[in-house]
Parts: structure tokens; C-alpha cells; sequence
């Protein structure tokens, strides 16, 4: 049995993070030979292994081949087939791969079709199919028994005895621990697959060795299926189908094979090809792991439905050298690069806040809005969808009230932007300078800025954040109207917004779901989006290509927020795997090195501007996730009171009514470490 653990495993190394390799596999098939067929297989398995796979599926009664007919039912061909397992088992002993064949097994007067796996010299076990189907071109009854019911057995085959039924789930330890189990095609297309009770009872990758043939359509109630089974089960999902060789009597076969994780598609063989293929990924085992005990209902299910296994221990030893991952993973997590997918989840994004804000509108009674409007992102979104949330209750946009606040260091480009930004939206605009009152609360405050001096410390910046949110307030009341907050999400995270004011505080606040990098996604969409005229378009170009900074501390160098909080590309990385699935800061990093490490890798969110395109290293990734964890713990009593807002993303959201529940005391010690032990 292995021995080695992950943290034996070099930094490059996917299994070190708790992912697994899995291939599935369609060779190509050669009618009732089971020895050619054996050795399709592991030339297959000897390539699994060049890549470093672990697991590796291939198709049903792919020994035989499926469409044999009668010819199932002949002896010579039975022995050839279990005269082929056997020789399996034996090569196996020098493959790394465990690897799962399809083929009928015989058990006194029945005969049973069967998932067989196999690693480490051995034929590990063996699982009958449940369910078979009788109808259409299907007449599998005709030759094979339903193994359903079949447990606590085992049957001789190859002249060993092996566990055999539905209730084996296998298992490896050592440096990439996992749990799999098998079915065989039919069964997931039926209410209740055997591969729900198999991940109930802790297996994480469940295969399906099938031999699906293929019509018009059929492929994507396939993906369905596999899609819904792995989302539901919170499971790896492994399909491999029967593709070229198999009879063209009367039917076509599309070697359709791919992986799920979790309802998302990983790697997909390519259909009708006509040589032996296959495809591989890795499948994030412990992110499996953490959904499965972070949703209770999972184990509410289990409690009610559980059923007993047999654990059968299984033996594979990763590679000890670097391996690339292979899986994609967004350098937006929140912004998915696939253009249909942006757009999907932006209008989503947009309505969703939208909605919340003219449901807040209609609660409270009051008909009028008030925005500081400063020229940058956050506020840009915030009357975006304020306007169209007046537009959706009817009331004329002249409600929004918005006010451009110029301090200390408001440049002209984000003052003029402002102002044009409320003129193409239609809403009643003002300007309210304040730095007169800022000056008084300075010299009320005996600070040595209203003596003549520079000193631009924390006190001079809060006295104008806090100036702002009072006027804000006042003139909600002085109007009848509400306050619509403008803060987002990657500030509530890095703690960057003064508390009890400035960006901390609102009425309502439809950003505080948002992060930055999806807000800059979402103006972009609707910059390009056509409707809004070319000028306006302009200008929200404009704003995006403006410096993320507070404009607090006037100097002829502005204030760059990011010089300060780190690059929120890194940072909204940073918090999506952290809080979303609480992964350990080195596999955060690890994700985040494959994510950024290459500009010219990989695809970027459309209309990424060329400046954004960039990439970071190792070094630096670490040192931003340093400051993120330190600003994320520090700042957690800032996130204990905030105003209501809506969920937007999987992501999370921070409130501690939704998503988000921490003490603001804990400390960041542990995190810090694992990082800083574990990230070279």
C-alpha cells in the first residue's frame, strides 16, 4: 500500500491539494475478442499513466463488446473474457492507473453485466448492473440478470474469489485518499441510480461505464443527466460510452465520454472518432469533501436513505514529480471568461439587484432615491441599477437625487464624470463641496491639517468619508427619500470602508454582493451592451479606465487603492475560494498560481481591456493573500453590521444574516501559518 502523504508531494503537484486525476476512455472495440480488446485497454491505461491519471473508466461490456447479441451467451467467449480479466490483473501490477473494464461474469445459472475494476495486480471487484433496459432496441434481459439486490457476495473469477454487488465502494490512502463506486449505463437514467446511495455512503467519483448508442439529441440528455447526478449527489461524475468497433447493424455509437464535478463539466472525450480516445481532468476531491459536510441537508439524507457498504481497499501512488493541473480555473471566478456565460450571469447580476432595490422602494413607501455619485465604479453600478429599478416601478428617474461631494483630492476627470454620468441618466444632480464643513470638524478637532500643516493621517480622511454620509443622510430625510449605499463586496471583505459611514453605510445597499471585478464586468456589459448611446458608452469606458482610489489625500500622485489592499483580481480570487469553500490558503494560492501565472494562457471576460491582461507570480500571489487573510480577520466587525443587500453570487455574500457568520475577535493565526509553511 502507498505510503507516502500529499505534503510529500512537491507544490506543483495537484494531488499535494487534494485533487484526482480521472480519465474516461473509449478504445476502440473489436467484436467478441476479448484479448484484442484487453490490450486496447492498456495501451489506454499506459497513457493514463504517462499523464499521471489515478482512475480510469472505460465502456460497458467493453471486453466483449456490447453489441455481440446471442453471442453473449457463448462459453468460448465467457472464458475468453474472464482469460482476458486475468491477464488484466497481471499487467495491472505494473501500471499505476486503477482502471474499471466492462464484461459479463457468470454466477451459476446467471449471468451478470458487470463494472470490474482493477490496479495493483489484482481484480479489486466487481459490480453488477442494476437496472436493464427491455424496450426500443434494447433487449438486455435476454441475456443478463439484474444485480440489483446483490450484496455482501463475492464470485469466482479467474479462479479468485472478489467482492461482488451493488455495495462496494473502493478505496485509496496515502498521499491521494479517495472514495469511488460504479454503475453501469442504464442505471442513472432511472429515478433512483444506485450511484445516490453509493455517494450517501462516502463515495466522491462515481463511474459509469455505459455503451449508450446515439440519436439525434440524445448526447444532451446525457450531459443532463450527468450534469444533474453529480450536482445532486455532490459527486465527481465519470461517463464513458461505447464509440467505434461496435456494431453498425442497426444502430451508431458516439464514444461520448466526459467528467462532472459538482454540476460542472471538466473534460469530454471527443464524439464519432473513429481511433481510440480518451480525456482527462482533476477532480477536486476535497472540494467534494467540504460541500458535502458544509450542506446539512447531505447529511440529513444520509441519515434518512443511507445504506450499507463494503469497503474494498484499493491501491494508487501518485507521481512524486510536478504535474500541470489539469482543469480549468477562471482568473474571475466571480466573471466567467465564456462570452454566453458573462452574459448570462450579468443580466442575472443586473436583475437581481435591480429587483432588490425596487422591492426595498415599495416596502419602505418613499418614491425617492439619494446616490453620492463620485465618478468611480462602485457608484456608477449603484445608479445604473437605480435607474432601472425606477424605470421598472414606474416613477420618473428625476427621483434619484444624486450628489457629486468633492474633498480635498477630487480630481476634475472623476468630478466631470460625475456630473455627465447623472446627465445621461436623467437624474436630478447637485454638487455639495465639503470641504467648508470638513475644514470646521479639522479645527473642532484641534488637527493640525486646519493649522496649515500636511498631515494627511486617518482622522483627515474619515472626517470627509463621514462628512459625506451625513450630508447623505440628512438630505434623505430632508427629501423623503433613502440613502442607496454604493460599497461592494471586495470591500467588505478587505475592510476597506470607514465603519458606521462613508461606503460602510446605507439605507439599502444593492452593490454589497457585488466585488469589484464583477462590477467591472457589469458596466461593461452595459457599455457594450447597445443600450445606452455612444456617449454614454464612452464614458463608462472612461470610468473603468480611471485608478481605483478614494481621492482623500491630495498629492500630485493620487491614492491608489490597490497599492494599498492589492490587486482585486487577486483579492476577489482570494475570497471566493476562501469563504465559498473554504479551502486552505496554500491551495488558494496553488489555484491562483494556475490562474495568473500566464497572460497569454487561457481565455479572458470579453472586453477585457489589454492593460488588465496581466499576470503574477508565485511571490506575489502569496504576498497578497498574506495581507487579504490579515484584513479579512481584522475587519470581520465591520461585516457584523451591515445594511441589507441581496446575494448575487455563489460566491458568498458577507452578511452575517446570510452567508457569513465569525467572530470579530478570531484570529488569523493558523491561516497565516498554513500559508506561510506550505506556499514556497
Amino acid at each position: 500500500m502507498a505510503t507516502k502523504t500529499s505534503s510529500d508531494l512537491p507544490f506543483l503537484n495537484p494531488y499535494r491539494h487534494g485533487f484526482v486525476r480521472v480519465a474516461t476512455c473509449v478504445p476502440k472495440v473489436r467484436l467478441a475478442d476479448p484479448a484484442a480488446n484487453a490490450q486496447a485497454v492498456l495501451d489506454l491505461v499506459a497513457q493514463g499513466q504517462a499523464e499521471g491519471v489515478a482512475l480510469m473508466a472505460f465502456p460497458e461490456l467493453g471486453l466483449t463488446g456490447y453489441s455481440i447479441d446471442d453471442l453473449h451467451h457463448q462459453d468460448v467467449l465467457l472464458d475468453a473474457a474472464e482469460a482476458a480479466l486475468a491477464s488484466l490483473a497481471a499487467a495491472s501490477a505494473d501500471l499505476s492507473p486503477i482502471f474499471v473494464v466492462g464484461a459479463p461474469l457468470r454466477d451459476g445459472p446467471r449471468l451478470f453485466n458487470c463494472a470490474i475494476a482493477i490496479g495493483g495486480g489484482r481484480i479489486l471487484g466487481a459490480t453488477p448492473k442494476s437496472f436493464l433496459p427491455n424496450y426500443r432496441e434494447f433487449y438486455e434481459k435476454r441475456w443478463f440478470s439484474s444485480g440489483a439486490g446483490v450484496a455482501d457476495r463475492t464470485l469466482l473469477v479467474a479462479g479468485e474469489e472478489i467482492p461482488f454487488g451493488t455495495d462496494l465502494i473502493f478505496e485509496t490512502e496515502g498521499a491521494a485518499p479517495f472514495r469511488f463506486a460504479l454503475e453501469i449505463c442504464e442505471d442513472f437514467w432511472m429515478p433512483t441510480p444506485p450511484s445516490t446511495a453509493a455517494a450517501m455512503a462516502g463515495a466522491e467519483i462515481l463511474l459509469n461505464l455505459s455503451a449508450s448508442s446515439v440519436v439525434i439529441g440524445k448526447s444532451e440528455t446525457r450531459r443532463l443527466l450527468c450534469a444533474s447526478q453529480s450536482a445532486r449527489c455532490l459527486a465527481a461524475y465519470v461517463y464513458a460510452a461505447a464509440g467505434a468497433g461496435e456494431s453498425s447493424t442497426d444502430l451508431a455509437w458516439d464514444g461520448h465520454g466526459d467528467i462532472w464535478e459538482l454540476g460542472g463539466l471538466l473534460a469530454e472525450t471527443e464524439r464519432f472518432a473513429t481511433k481510440a480516445n480518451f480525456a482527462f481532468a482533476d477532480v477536486d476531491v476535497s472540494r467534494i469533501r467540504q460541500e458535502r459536510f458544509r450542506q446539512g441537508s447531505f447529511g440529513d439524507a444520509v441519515d434518512l436513505y443511507g445504506s450499507e457498504f463494503r469497503i474494498v481497499l484499493a491501491d494508487f501512488d501518485p507521481s512524486a514529480d510536478e504535474l500541470e493541473l489539469a482543469r480549468k480555473v477562471e482568473r474571475f471566478p466571480f466573471t466567467p471568461s465564456d462570452p454566453a456565460k458573462l452574459r448570462e450571469n450579468c443580466y442575472e447580476a443586473y436583475n437581481i439587484q435591480v429587483q432588490g432595490l425596487a422591492r426595498r422602494i415599495e416596502a419602505s413607501g418613499l418614491q425617492k432615491l439619494v446616490i453620492g455619485i463620485s465618478g468611480g465604479l462602485d457608484s456608477t453600478q449603484a445608479l445604473i441599477v437605480a435607474a432601472r429599478a425606477m424605470d421598472q416601478m414606474g416613477l420618473p428617474r428625476s427621483n434619484i437625487l444624486g450628489f457629486t461631494m468633492p474633498g480635498f483630492a477630487t480630481s476634475d476627470r472623476t468630478k466631470g464624470n460625475a456630473h455627465a454620468l447623472m446627465k445621461a441618466f436623467g437624474v436630478t444632480a447637485a454638487e455639495l463641496d465639503i470641504r467648508p464643513a470638513a475644514k470646521q470638524m479639522l479645527a473642532d478637532l484641534d488637527h493640525p491639517f486646519a493649522k496649515g500643516e500636511a498631515v494627511y493621517d486617518v482622522t483627515f480622511e474619515n472626517v470627509q468619508a463621514g462628512l459625506r454620509t451625513d450630508y447623505l443622510f440628512r438630505l434623505a430625510n430632508h427629501h423623503g427619500g433613502m440613502v442607496v449605499g454604493t460599497g461592494d463586496l471586495s470591500e467588505l471583505a478587505l475592510g476597506w470602508c470607514t465603519y458606521g459611514v462613508g461606503d460602510h453605510m446605507s439605507h439599502y445597499n444593492p452593490n454589497s454582493g457585488a466585488p469589484k471585478t464583477l462590477i467591472q464586468h457589469l458596466i461593461r456589459f452595459v457599455a457594450h451592451s447597445g443600450d445606452v448611446d455612444a456617449v454614454t458608452a464612452s464614458l463608462l469606458e472612461d470610468i473603468l479606465a480611471t485608478e481605483i482610489s478614494p481621492e482623500l489625500v491630495p498629492g500630485e500622485k493620487g491614492q491608489s487603492t490597490e497599492s494599498f489592499v492589492g490587486p482585486y483580481a487577486l483579492q476577489d480570487f482570494n475570497l471566493f475560494y476562501l469563504s465559498r469553500f473554504g479551502m486552505a490558503p496554500s491551495k488558494v494560492a496553488y489555484l491562483a498560481f494556475n490562474a495568473w501565472r500566464d497572460a497569454q494562457a487561457g481565455l479572458w471576460p470579453a472586453n477585457t481591456p489589454e492593460s488588465a491582461r496581466v499576470a503574477y507570480d508565485l511571490p506575489t500571489i502569496k504576498g497578497w493573500l498574506e495581507l487579504f487573510l490579515k484584513r479579512f480577520f481584522a475587519n470581520q466587525f465591520k461585516r457584523s453590521a451591515v445594511p441589507n443587500g441581496p446575494k448575487i453570487a455563489s460566491g458568498g455574500a458577507l452578511s452575517p444574516r446570510g452567508d457569513w457568520r465569525m467572530p470579530s475577535d478570531a484570529s488569523p493565526d493558523l491561516w497565516l501559518a498554513e500559508l506561510r509553511e506550505n506556499v514556497p
